[in-house]
């Protein structure tokens, strides 16, 4: 487990967020290059994941399939992951899925154990573009996420521009690990942002339901 703190910052440009941390005393860099992010994540038909983060509850989980790249009918490299939240700490455990394509999700899904045993639904895609950058030793690392689009699922085809709807803000996450904390008060102090409680499949599931 590590400490993500996030920065959900509205109205700001990604690549002004980004000069900002450039210019940090701790000298963070580019940690490598930029890369677009989709999943679909799960839930029970009564979305009661949606409610637990809603209602603030410390200790929850995350599921969801990953994978990088342009392309939503053909998913390349796909991961299924199992976020670990517990208060400002997070975690993942991860199984690696492999490659498929859209229309072979139903068979995919009955494969991971997760999904055959946990009242699991797919019911949001996402993606979003992502930049890292890191101070020199990597002990604390930042993601910059922006082009937030966020669409239901449906099983007969994979989501088309049109279906997608935006989030404009920046979010922003500092990474570092629990022995870490103490230092971490002085990269905080620099940072020119306010900390706030964020999560993205809580935007989605709040923009896809109006």
């Amino acid at each position: 487990m590590r400490y993500e703190r996030k920065y959900r910052i509205e109205g700001i440009p990604p690549e002004w967020v980004r000069q900002a941390i450039l210019l940090h005393p701790a000298s963070f860099r580019t940690l490598h290059p930029d890369r677009r992010i989709n999943n679909i994540y799960f839930d029970t038909s009564d979305l009661q994941a949606f409610y637990e983060n809603v209602a603030g509850v410390p200790h929850r989980y995350k599921h969801r399939l990953r994978w990088y790249g342009e392309r939503m009918d053909r998913l390349e490299k796909a991961t299924y992951e199992i976020k670990i939240k517990d208060g400002e700490m997070g975690g993942k455990e991860k199984q690696k899925i492999g490659t498929v394509d859209w229309s072979g999700l139903r068979d995919t899904f009955r494969e991971i154990p997760q999904l055959r045993y946990l009242p699991l639904r797919p019911v949001l895609v996402n993606y979003y573009h992502r930049s890292y950058l890191a101070t020199p030793d990597e002990r604390f690392r930042i993601t910059i996420d922006h082009q937030l689009h966020f669409a239901p699922f449906y099983w007969y085809r994979h989501p088309q521009p049109f279906h997608f709807l935006p989030d404009h803000a920046v979010v922003m996450e500092l990474k570092y690990e629990r022995e870490d904390d103490e230092a971490a008060r002085r990269i905080l102090s620099y940072l020119p942002f306010r900390q706030t409680k964020n999560s993205k499949y809580v935007t989605g599931i709040n923009l896809i339901m109006g």
